[in-house]
């Protein structure tokens, strides 16, 4: 059976990559740290790797998506290209995930595979309602919920109630993005998001081993379970 994000059990967890959180690396240090953290990422149980990494060569990109799915391919998870549909296709990646600015994603959706993975940011309940009746989607995710070192001081916080908001509004899973922490898996759970989607939360065990990474997948997940028995 084809693994589908409507399908998935909750909640779904997403490992958004950034090299700059590899502050003492650089150059091909910073990437290789990469393929690594998505290895014990795919191998700890996560759901979706994405790969955000803007500024790169698209030849280098290219082949940073390649050997990502290389390390993963003997795991379940998904690897998404965040903005670089052509990326992904030319990589034979599982999918793409679209800023809020990218084109409608069904435009997407008429050159993909059905099984093609489709998510895309959006900020409010307006932009979440939109992403769901143009039709292309698979899933949105939804912030920034929580200050978060990835954003500056100064950015907008959305907080648990418009999250819960924008759940509430759209029928399509929602990750919620922004500060997350096991700890505020429950209220994540209870607000009907259907998982999370996080830098740091992951990205911080990448000098760790792929049990270190299920430690923190399995605890993520039970706290999400508190939450919607709550």
């Amino acid at each position: 059976m084809t693994w589908t994000v409507a399908a998935a059990a909750r909640p779904i967890l997403q490992l958004v990559t950034d090299r700059r959180r590899h502050a003492t690396l650089t150059g091909p240090a910073s990437l290789d740290r990469i393929v690594e953290t998505a290895r014990r990422a795919a191998e700890g149980g996560i759901d979706l790797i994405q790969i955000r990494e803007a500024g790169l060569a698209d030849r280098d990109l290219l082949a940073l998506v390649t050997r990502v799915l290389s390390a993963v391919r003997h795991t379940a998870a998904r690897v998404l290209v965040n903005g670089r549909t052509d990326v992904a296709l030319a990589a034979a990646a599982h999918g793409v995930h679209l800023p809020a600015s990218a084109p409608v994603a069904s435009r997407v959706r008429r050159i993909v595979a059905a099984d093609f993975v489709i998510g895309r940011s959006v900020h409010s309940r307006a932009e979440a309602q939109a992403a769901e009746a143009d039709g292309g989607c698979d899933y949105l995710t939804f912030g920034t919920v929580f200050a978060t070192t990835s954003k500056p001081a100064d950015h907008t916080i959305a907080g648990m109630p418009t999250l819960q908001e924008v759940c509430t509004a759209v029928r399509l899973p929602i990750l919620a993005i922004g500060g997350l922490s096991r700890e505020r898996m429950p209220e994540v759970a209870k607000a009907g998001a259907a998982g999370v989607a996080a830098i740091g939360l992951f990205a911080d065990a990448s000098a760790g081993d792929a049990q270190e990474m299920r430690t923190i997948v399995d605890g993520l997940r039970m706290a999400y379970a508190t939450g919607v028995r709550g």
